[in-house]
């Protein structure tokens, strides 16, 4: 599946893939080599996960740029991969169209999380101690509208 979105990523004119990790520990090494603007990184990958790699390379680059692209979609999995620092959340059945938008929207300073997962993560949030502003915040998200950063 990497090798299909690779290909497909490389047909678009102004995007390349720099580097192609298999686990976490080196989507981290190959980051701190190429620095990517981007960087796509799926959830369960052998020898580190994809929420502690984001956070190390959060914690060492305060990069914002990071879009999980995983088959999985649970309430605990979105929560912990947007507070570890995710910018955008996708799932790997996402049509090609949407993943090229989910880069750009990102690499401009934006979020991507598509509806269905922003709805997900309000109802789980409702609860929660947030302040109005971030609810309100939150609510925009539901409805398609991007946030800056």
């Amino acid at each position: 599946m990497r090798q299909g979105f690779v290909a497909l990523i490389n047909t678009v004119a102004d995007m390349e893939v720099v580097a192609e990790g298999i686990n976490g520990q080196q989507a981290i090494d190959l980051y701190r080599q190429h620095k990517p603007c981007v960087t796509l990184i799926d959830l369960r990958m052998p020898v580190l996960g994809g929420v502690e790699a984001i956070t190390a390379i959060r914690r060492e680059f305060r990069m914002r740029d990071l879009i999980v692209l995983t088959t999985y979609d649970g309430d605990e999995d979105i929560y912990r991969s947007l507070q570890a620092g995710a910018r955008g959340y996708l799932l790997k059945d996402v049509f090609f169209e949407e993943l090229e938008s989910a880069i750009r929207t990102v690499h401009a300073g934006s979020r991507h999380i598509p509806a269905a997962i922003a709805e997900r993560l309000a109802e789980r949030m409702a609860g929660s101690d947030l302040t109005g502003r971030e609810m309100e915040v939150l609510e925009l998200i539901v409805r398609g509208q991007a946030t800056r950063k």
